[in-house]
């Protein structure tokens, strides 16, 4: 049995549950068949998932819909950053660094096991850097104009750093130009199981969730939407009626708008994003590191992720098919051209074990550079009465979802205050992170990603022993994870487990490939699959693989 180092539980609704709450495919489609909701949350990404977890929790009887997986769009392929932004305040857009930077602090105090503190080092150079000293004084303004809007409550004031202190946290930086460095303190997360973990508490609160669900018209009465016809993953249609929908779909937020009122006129405007990952003994740094790009005007991203390092970039313009987003061999590219100018040594193609592409939904014109698009939210009420949500980040998402369901009760005649930004999730309760990073191992792994409720997980491995055998080769997952992933976090195939429930597809591709097989059975076990459909579910896994590495390798269109 795993057992979890502890403190005293803080009050909540989402407090430190007695036993595992097991999510039943069957059930809540019955649910969703049978009952009227208040609010229809149409979007299971991390705003949608917000929106319906502050909607529970002030008492409204609500759903969420997702047409592929929980966080399978934007928020399993963000920069994993809880952050309040220095380039904000390089735009002059102080109020929302403050207000990311005190929504951050919440993040870190209801999600203690899934957002971590992490520092980022930016070095100075004499020439080729970011900064080099001249810069880097004005730089440091920056910097303590973000420690004094709230970067303080984080627990640590940025840094000067001398070049053997630099070297310390990146032994393998270039020395030959390196002056020191600034090194500023953030978080980040591991934004699939975030999404998760909030969409799991707004279940254990009551609403009812569920994912391969699509959204494939809006019902209507008298000019109103009134819930939404969806179209299962088993071939069910279900006619789900609320009095109220979200539309919280981010980039795919204006076809879901056009159902509701045919001459809509497209808003959203995709930047895409990228991050490819390599192996830390190729680079190994201690935190994030930022580099420049030779010749370019954008900065790319190196950070620490156990034993791996995360390379990623700012977003550009994307044209292309919102449902098929790779990196590509060129962004590939790019990237290890930024690091190789940065750090000693050669990173090549064949050193990238995993890559992302992803889409931000930006709300702005279509001119500029994506750069200097805000970042700021839009929240709106069409004709029909559908709310809206767009634009945003992830640090900001628990404001996001208050605020729409503010829209919500206006709509409803409600009255109730949101009651999120004191409310643990799952998991997070009682989570003392220093007494579980001390305990090492197997209790670590399972606590950082589950909280308090790595116990459950613990106990499926006290039953059955082989549980607590590893599911993808040189990874920490555990097959108890699948079986757990299964039963209690809506689980449905192959890339389902290894693409966001595990994160193994990301950080150990190819082995994730080999594993596919495996996880298949687990699921076939658990779900009462058919060979066929478990064998269709591998299959599916290994093509998507393959075409991803298509894309990132042999530069197929993408």
């Amino acid at each position: 049995m795993i057992t979890m180092p502890a403190r005293k539980p803080r009050r909540g609704a989402a407090a430190t549950r007695r036993k595992p709450l097991l999510l039943d495919r069957a059930a809540l489609k019955r649910d969703l068949a049978d009952d009227t909701y208040d609010v229809l949350v149409v979007g299971g990404g991390v705003t949608g998932a917000y929106a319906v977890l502050d909607a529970v929790s002030r008492g409204l009887r609500a759903a969420l819909v997702e047409k592929d997986d929980f966080a399978s769009g934007t928020s399993s392929k963000s920069s994993k950053m809880v952050h309040g932004g220095l380039r904000y305040i390089e735009q002059g857009n102080v109020n929302l660094v403050r207000h990311s930077l005190l929504e951050r602090h919440r993040f870190r105090r209801n999600a203690p096991h899934l957002v971590h503190r992490l520092p980022f080092l930016f070095p100075v150079l004499e020439k080729e850097g970011v900064f080099d000293a001249r810069l880097a004084k004005g730089f440091e303004g920056l910097l303590w104009t973000y420690d004094l809007v709230g970067g303080w409550r984080i627990g640590k004031l940025h840094q000067r750093l001398t070049v053997p202190e630099v070297l310390a946290q990146a032994p393998t930086l270039r020395a030959e130009n390196l002056k020191g460095g600034l090194m500023y303190f953030d978080a980040r997360t591991d934004d699939a199981r975030l999404v998760l973990t909030l969409v799991r508490t707004a279940a254990a609160l009551g609403a009812t969730v569920l994912n391969g669900a699509k959204v494939d018209s809006l019902l209507t009465r008298s000019g109103r939407v009134c819930g939404a016809r969806v179209a299962t993953g088993e071939g069910e249609t279900l006619e789900v009626r609320a009095r109220t929908v979200v539309n919280a779909t981010g980039v795919w937020t204006d076809q879901v708008d056009s159902m509701a009122d045919e001459g809509h006129r497209p808003q959203v405007r995709p930047a895409k994003g990228v991050h490819i990952v390599v192996p830390w003994e190729k680079v190994r740094i201690n935190c994030t590191v930022t580099v420049p790009i030779p010749g370019r005007a954008r900065r790319a991203t190196c950070t620490r992720w156990g034993n791996a390092v995360v390379l990623g970039t700012t977003d550009e313009d994307y044209q292309g098919s919102a449902d098929d987003v790779h990196c590509t061999r060129q962004e590939m590219e790019f990237l290890l051209e930024g690091a190789n100018t940065a750090f000693e040594g050669k990173l090549g193609p064949q050193d990238v074990v995993g890559s992302i592409g992803g889409l931000r939904p930006l709300v702005g014109g279509k001119e500029g550079a994506t750069l200097d698009v805000r970042r700021d939210h839009h929240i709106t009420v069409g004709a029909s009465g559908m709310v809206t949500v767009t634009g945003g980040k992830l640090t900001t998402s628990r404001h996001m979802g208050e605020l729409v369901v503010d829209k919500v009760m206006a709509l409803l005649g409600r009255k109730g205050r949101s009651r999120t930004a004191n409310l643990p999730l799952l998991g997070g309760a009682g989570y003392d992170a220093e007494a579980v990073a001390a305990s090492g191992g197997l209790a670590a792994h399972l606590g950082e990603r589950y909280g308090t409720e790595a116990r459950f997980v613990g106990d499926l491995i006290a039953e059955d022993p082989s549980l607590a055998e590893p599911v993808v080769a040189g990874q920490p997952y555990t097959k108890a994870e699948v079986v757990y992933a299964a039963r209690a976090e809506l689980a449905r195939s192959v890339d389902d487990v290894l693409s966001r429930r595990t994160r193994a597809r990301l950080f150990a591709r190819d082995a994730s490939a080999e594993a596919a097989a495996a996880v298949g059975a687990i699921l076939g076990r658990e779900l009462n699959l058919t060979e066929a459909e478990v064998d269709r579910s591998v299959t599916a896994y290994l093509d998507a693989v393959q075409y991803e590495k298509s894309v990132l390798l042999e530069g197929a269109a993408a």
